[in-house]
């Protein structure tokens, strides 16, 4: 029996998102902002959700595994992964943000942006090498052209 390689995530990235921004929301969670603030709040929501999604989408025809903890199949570098190499998790930042926005908490914004230099230095990096060990040169080429976040 093998051991399936993989990036060796432990904590799913959305739940480090959900309880800082949670967290944050304890702390200094606001009223429901109104006008202009929650309008922009909600496209926010929307933008992060539909990267979310749309990444998730080709990660699902391509079929091969979303889940950082799973080995994955191939190499996804279409749709939104032309423009970074981490569109979902750029994704749950930017939905935090807008809770944050949308529920004037000063503290989920900095919950949401802590989650994601936590997932920047510890899950990206390893997903990075074990990309490498996976695709070699494939790989490094497509970290030349995209960037990680924007």
């Amino acid at each position: 029996m093998t051991v399936e390689d993989n990036p060796r995530v432990f904590v799913p990235p959305p739940l480090m998102l959900a309880v800082f921004v949670g967290v944050g929301l304890l702390i200094d969670g606001g009223p429901i902002a109104s006008g202009i603030v929650l309008a922009v709040a909600i496209l926010m929501a929307l933008a992060g959700v539909g990267l979310i999604i749309s990444a998730l989408g080709l990660f699902f025809r391509s079929k091969t595994r979303a889940e950082p903890w799973r080995g994955a199949r191939l190499l996804v570098a279409a749709g939104p992964y032309r423009f970074t190499r981490n569109p979902m998790y750029l994704g749950m930042v930017v939905v935090g943000l807008a809770a944050a926005l949308g529920l004037s908490s000063f503290g989920a914004a900095v919950g949401a942006l802590l989650a994601g230099l936590i997932v920047d230095r510890i899950v990206i990096r390893r997903e990075e090498a074990y990309l490498t060990r996976r695709f070699g040169d494939d790989y490094r080429a497509y970290l030349d052209q995209v960037r990680r976040w924007l």
